[in-house]
């Protein structure tokens, strides 16, 4: 019997190569350290945190029939999520990401997300075609969408009725990416997350808190805009209200993944009912546990 998902992750799937080391690091820096491959990519990330907490997501991506392709499906798969609408291609690789990290955070990361951008509206075709909804009956529920689809295909879905009913939630995936967000500052019933710097980015100036980001981005049309800023003080604004929330301190041992793990404790917060506040320091709370190496990958 095919699951029914209660929300659905469209975006990056794909292979995390992460190098991380617990010296402080600079520009041409030669440490010891640990590397590890885990499955990654925002959508991705989002989906296995929804999963931790007990929900069903369904992917919507772009995966190659490669090796790697078909170990990611597995693995996906198996931590429970639905992968039966996956577009999957012949003649596409499978994605990569690849990143370095030091005691003092990032140092330097690529992202090839080339073959989903390559495959563009493929991935939405069961939205389209009666699988999940049609124009007449759009997708009446949850939407994690991330910034990694071209910003063509981010346009077509600000104004595309498939998504009309959808509750939209947004990642860019970078702060080099969030600017591909803009036309999605239309659609009604977007919330956006991003942190101080993605915000900046989409808001073309810099903002010293992340309330004033959160208004800002409201201003600029956002249904919803969560910010948030490390360790720092995190703002849910929208029309009528603005909340803020400090995360707890803890000791950070790694960041790949942070700002996904935030929003989808948070989609997973107001999904079991919790609201304003609670929610936002529940979403805080299960980041804190990520960054801090407590939750498990």
């Amino acid at each position: 019997m095919t699951k029914i998902p209660e929300i659905l992750c469209i975006g990056s799937v794909l292979w995390d190569v992460i190098g991380r080391s617990a010296s402080p690091m600079r520009l041409g820096s030669d440490v010891p350290g640990r590397i590890a491959r885990i499955p990654g990519g925002v959508a991705m990330n989002i989906a296995m945190t929804l999963t931790r907490f007990d929900l069903v997501p369904a992917l919507l991506t772009a995966i190659g029939k490669d090796e790697e392709g078909q170990e990611l499906l597995a693995t996906a798969t198996r931590i429970g999520m639905i992968t039966d609408h996956i577009y999957l291609s012949d003649d596409l690789p499978t994605d990569i990401y690849m990143a370095v990290e030091g005691a003092n955070g990032l140092i330097a990361a690529i992202a090839d997300a080339h073959s989903l951008e390559a495959a563009g509206d493929k991935i939405l075709r069961p939205l389209a075609d009666g699988t999940l909804g049609n124009v007449q009956a759009p997708y009446p529920g949850l939407v994690a969408l991330d910034g990694n689809l071209t910003e063509t295909l981010l346009e077509d879905i600000s104004q595309n009725p498939l998504f009309a009913a959808a509750d939209l939630r947004v990642a860019p995936a970078s702060p080099g990416k969030a600017e591909r967000l803009n036309p999605l500052l239309k659609h009604p019933r977007a919330t956006f997350y991003v942190n101080l710097e993605e915000a900046g980015y989409l808001c073309q100036r810099d903002f010293g808190s992340t309330a004033e980001a959160a208004l800002a981005l409201v201003k600029r049309g956002a249904f919803r805009a969560m910010v948030s800023d490390g360790g720092n003080m995190a703002a849910l604004g929208d029309k009528e209200t603005l909340l803020t929330a400090q995360p707890p301190e803890v000791m950070v041992s790694r960041v790949t993944g942070a700002g996904d793990t935030f929003m989808a404790a948070h989609i997973a917060a107001e999904h079991r009912g919790e609201t304003g506040t609670t929610a936002l320091e529940s979403a805080l709370t299960a980041a804190a546990h990520y960054v801090s190496g407590e939750t498990p990958l």
